[in-house]
């Protein structure tokens, strides 16, 4: 059966627009509702958002398809991503809820779900609650109507679960840290997570009104962190994105670094303290050679996932891996959530950054990137990829890079684009291999 409202990462769209409407949440609310309507308890889900303006919108018409039929609702207001997937397994809940876009911008939003267990349901489990959306509901009876509240202290239970991942034996003492928060879901936790760790805390993008959500601030769009860093003469700065599973790094030269070399860091301190499980760690295949060579030379396998946070998390588990993330930022450390979090995984760097006593210029750059060209060729219709003569061009590209490159070329899984990746010791064979690909497929699917 085709999926008609779940993508990748839930239900997202550009809201009062299908499928982001108020009619379509509450009918959200009512089928996930009925398809865990399992045992004789009381039912119960959870419900964060970010701070989108829409949010209150999708939440109350969320909290009205729960309790129509029959599910008690729990409301957590403004939370990361991650604690709404932690407190519905903490919280013994049927089903955890999060509205968020993520990193788009506030005009958008999302639906994100979670099973008891906490992490984001199975494919099986959305198509299931899919044909529910387009089926007559049986409705609870007026007895049976399910109640809501809201529990306050929702922040304080996820800030003292992240300091908790936070080693025992460090503190923050004596560093200058700035923290980004995007003006989203973190704008609170975050900040008062690194403060009672020791920081001297520098905060911004938290002052969200509804509309500011990722405009110019956090993972994205980290200039003013790197501007702030510098001008303050912080240690180090963080980056979260608008529901806080994504972290980027900027050192205190005000340089960026991504989620592969974060990756790379936690995994090799991992493995030296005997806590990498599986050997390895997943990635995406957008992540750089560099990075595979990198932990090849230390005795680490690197896994290579589709893009996607939830086909990196499919992959970890089904190898036993407990480190995980894309080069974009999404940190998954199965030790300590079920999801990705972008506050847990900052701590691991603080705390790999005072156990080491260095700079963390020094620290975080642990590795040489190798040239990397990313473009996107869009098209009309039709499947260009198919194309004979594109075949032909892809397969002469392989031949050049073999031994020394990597091409990786998709379809894109939101908008009609093919992405035309390459990556190799040689940017002037990079460019070149990109630039021909494109071309062909531009010229076929004209």
């Amino acid at each position: 059966m085709s999926r008609t409202y779940f993508g990748t990462d839930g239900i997202r769209g550009r809201t009062n627009q299908w499928p982001m409407t108020a009619e379509l949440a509450m009918k959200v609310g009512m089928a996930a509702g009925q398809h865990f309507l399992r045992g004789s308890h009381r039912h119960r889900v959870v419900i964060g958002k970010d701070t989108r303006l829409s949010g209150y919108m999708v939440e109350n018409a969320l909290v009205a398809g729960f309790t129509s039929v029959g599910m008690d609702v729990v409301q957590f207001g403004p939370i990361p991503t991650p604690a709404v997937a932690l407190l519905a397994q903490s919280m013994r809940a049927d089903l955890g809820v999060m509205i968020s876009a993520s990193h788009n911008p506030f005009q958008d939003n999302g639906i994100k779900l979670f099973g008891p267990d906490g992490y984001k349901l199975s494919d099986e489990d959305e198509t299931k609650i899919e044909a529910l959306i387009e089926a007559e509901i049986a409705l609870a009876a007026p007895q049976d109507i399910g109640r809501a509240r809201r529990v306050e202290d929702a922040r304080g239970r996820y800030i003292h679960a992240v300091k908790s991942s936070f080693p025992a034996d460090l503190r923050l003492d004596g560093l200058r840290i700035v923290v980004d928060c995007a003006n989203g879901a973190a704008y609170q936790v975050a900040p008062s997570a690194l403060w009672e760790l020791g920081a001297e805390v520098i905060a911004i993008g938290v002052t969200p009104n509804g509309m500011n959500i990722n405009d110019g601030c956090g993972s994205t769009s980290p200039l003013l962190l790197q501007e702030t860093v510098v001008s303050a003469g912080a240690d180090i700065g963080i980056a979260l994105d608008g529901d806080a599973d994504r972290l980027i790094i900027v050192d205190e030269k005000g340089q960026i670094v991504d989620g592969d070399q974060i990756m790379a860091l936690i995994a090799s301190r991992w493995a030296e303290e005997g806590r990498l499980a599986g050997g390895g760690l997943v990635a995406t295949v957008m992540s750089n050679l560099g990075l595979e060579r990198f932990l090849k030379a230390r005795g680490i396998d690197l896994v290579r996932a589709k893009v996607g946070d939830r086909y990196v998390l499919e992959a970890m588990r089904a190898g036993g891996y407990n480190v995980g993330g894309e080069q974009s930022g999404h940190m998954i450390l199965t030790d300590y959530a079920t999801t990705g979090d972008g506050t847990i995984a900052a701590l691991q760097v603080l705390a790999a950054l005072v156990r080491s006593g260095k700079r963390a210029s020094e620290l975080m750059h642990q590795f040489d990137t190798v040239p990397q060209l990313l473009k996107n060729v869009r098209f009309s219709g039709g499947k260009p990829l198919d194309h004979a003569d594109v075949q032909r061009v892809i397969a002469q590209a392989e031949a050049e890079l073999n031994g020394t490159g990597r091409l990786v070329i998709r379809p894109s899984g939101t908008e009609p684009v093919i992405r035309v990746m390459a990556e190799g010791d040689s940017a002037d064979q990079v460019k070149d291999v990109v630039e021909r690909i494109c071309a062909e497929v531009a010229r076929v699917a004209a």
